[in-house]
């Protein structure tokens, strides 16, 4: 590959075509990496929960964040949203298994906040409350300076991604 010229795909826009590890990180040219998640997927809900959550529980939150970007951007407006905001939380725990601890808590608060309209709703049996409050602890155990606090570096050896993965739905989780 001549990496003096931009990767493009088929209709020319400019793709990165480097393969990346399970945590979305770019690895060389030749080296063996994790296939991507093909993009503009449109899934059922349901398919969009079962597709994440298959990815979280295989320690790869980034490919799960392409998923929910698809429901995002493809799903109605009402529920834009949920889908952003889980979108978030997957990709603040690809940054704190990355061991960017500051940018992975920032990411999963955003996303507990983006979710708080669906709190007690719990659309498509997404266990939002559940959810909101894994973001809130993991993001409190990876940076426990917190938001503005001024502490810490917010680089940390990250976190086991599989170890941390959330339960999406609120009947896959123990004691509830």
């Amino acid at each position: 590959m001549d990496e003096s010229r931009r990767d493009r795909d088929e209709e020319g826009r400019a793709r990165n075509a480097r393969p990346r590890d399970g945590l979305g990180r770019p690895l060389p040219y030749g080296s063996r990496g994790v296939e991507r998640q093909p993009e503009g997927v449109v899934r059922s809900p349901g398919g969009t929960v079962r597709e994440a959550q298959r990815l979280l529980d295989a320690g790869m939150p980034f490919h799960a964040h392409e998923v929910f970007e698809d429901a995002w951007k493809s799903g109605p407006d009402a529920e834009r949203e949920l889908w952003r905001g889980l979108a978030q939380m997957a990709v603040g725990l690809t940054h704190a298994a990355r061991g960017n601890a500051a940018g992975g808590a920032r990411l999963l608060r955003r996303g507990a906040v983006a979710v708080e309209a669906f709190r007690t709703s719990d659309p498509h049996g997404i266990g939002v409350e559940g959810l909101i409050t894994w973001a809130e602890d993991l993001a409190g155990r990876v940076d426990p300076s917190g938001p503005g606090s001024g502490a810490g570096e917010g680089v940390s050896p990250g976190v086991d991604p599989v170890a941390e993965a959330p339960r999406l739905r609120r009947e896959d989780r123990a004691g509830e």
